[in-house]
Parts: structure tokens; sequence; C-alpha cells
């Protein structure tokens, strides 16, 4: 089991990042499941775990707040958007 990165102040887990990094471009559970080899229930447990991590009620909020911590390089958010 995958344990939360020890920088992160927020207590996501590695997989809670890299969900949360597919959020940030947009993508919807059924894409993040895809991606990530999920089922997209998980894909939507694991949003909701961030969301509550976070604090925000969407995943709109999820994204703004990332951006504004800097979560996430620009490219790498750039390169998601675009893949």
């Amino acid at each position: 089991m995958r344990g939360a990165a020890p920088a992160d102040p927020h207590g996501l887990t590695n997989r809670e990042r890299e969900v949360l990094r597919l959020v940030c471009a947009g993508r919807t559970n059924r894409q993040i499941a895809e991606e990530l080899f999920l089922s997209p229930k998980t894909a939507g447990v694991h949003v909701s775990h961030i969301l509550g991590k976070l604090g925000v009620s969407g995943r709109g909020e999820a994204a703004a707040l990332a951006h504004r911590l800097g979560l996430f390089p620009p490219e790498v958010e750039g390169r998601l958007v675009a893949g």
C-alpha cells in the first residue's frame, strides 16, 4: 500500500497526487480510471478522499487550490491537458 508523500502537507498519498494531477487536467473519473488502470468507482473514491483532505467541495476548487499551492509544475499540467 502506498503511503503519503513525506513532503505533502495535505496528507495525500502518491496515488491521490496522481489522481489530482489528472483532475487538474480536466479528466473525468472514467478517463482517470482508464489512464491509471482503475475502475471508475475507485477513481471516484480517490477524488472524494482528495476533496476531503483538501477541504474543498468540488473538482474545480481542488484544481484551483492545487494550482495556487504550486503542487504541479506548469509544464506537467500543460502536457497532461494536451495529452
